[in-house]
């Protein structure tokens, strides 16, 4: 049975995010709100996290994960980015956007796309995530919580608590954080894809 916490989308008790964080760090699988929908999270490392992620949403190898970076200074570890694209992707953020970029060796092996050996990389504008990753101290490993066979993702904590007591350890809810996932970027081959057209304004980039 999953715990489930109620945390103020803006102001979140310091005690649950660090009870929480603590619990990733011990393999804890988690659903918690974005600055675009809700999410499922575990630890970077975790390989049975990753599992049962795959499992959730039944996904097949080529799918992209997403390392949610707390600032530039830690996505910078885990992904290679040039002067262009950098400021690029600095305007950006924080915000609703995923970049595809190439992974650097920090990135464990079974999160890379099998033949581009690329990540999904991202800065979150949600006031619970950041405190989360800044209290983890490292990224998070991401996916959108989007269930298969349903067009849209989860937006109610209840309703997911309700739906995936037995698939997830913890549940975050801090009220309704939209249905539409983030825009997705490749910059990975050195021109710019508009992969996904989401939440976030693709204007800058077209």
């Amino acid at each position: 049975m999953a715990k489930y916490f109620d945390v103020h989308p803006e102001n979140p008790q310091r005690r649950t995010i660090s009870s929480v964080a603590d619990s990733i760090r011990s393999g804890a699988l988690i659903a918690y709100p974005t600055d675009s929908c809700y999410a499922l999270g575990c630890q970077l490392g975790s390989r049975d996290g990753l599992s049962r992620i795959r499992s959730i949403r039944n996904l097949d190898d080529g799918h992209h994960f997403t390392l949610m970076c707390q600032n530039f200074a830690q996505l910078g570890q885990f992904v290679h980015i040039d002067n262009d694209v950098f400021r690029a992707v600095k305007a950006a953020t924080p915000g609703s956007y995923t970049f595809i970029l190439p992974a650097t060796k920090e990135v464990p092996r079974q999160l890379l796309h099998p033949k581009k050996k690329t990540v999904g990389v991202r800065i979150p504008d949600h006031a619970v995530t950041q405190a989360l990753l800044a209290e983890l101290g490292e990224p998070l490993l991401s996916t959108t919580l989007l269930l298969p066979d349903e067009e849209e993702p989860l937006t109610q904590g209840w309703e997911i608590k309700e739906r995936l007591d037995n698939v997830v350890d913890a549940v975050l809810d801090s009220g309704d954080c939209g249905t539409e996932p983030t825009t997705v970027i490749d910059f990975s081959d050195g021109d710019l894809q508009i992969v996904r057209r989401g939440a976030g304004d693709t204007a800058r980039f077209e």
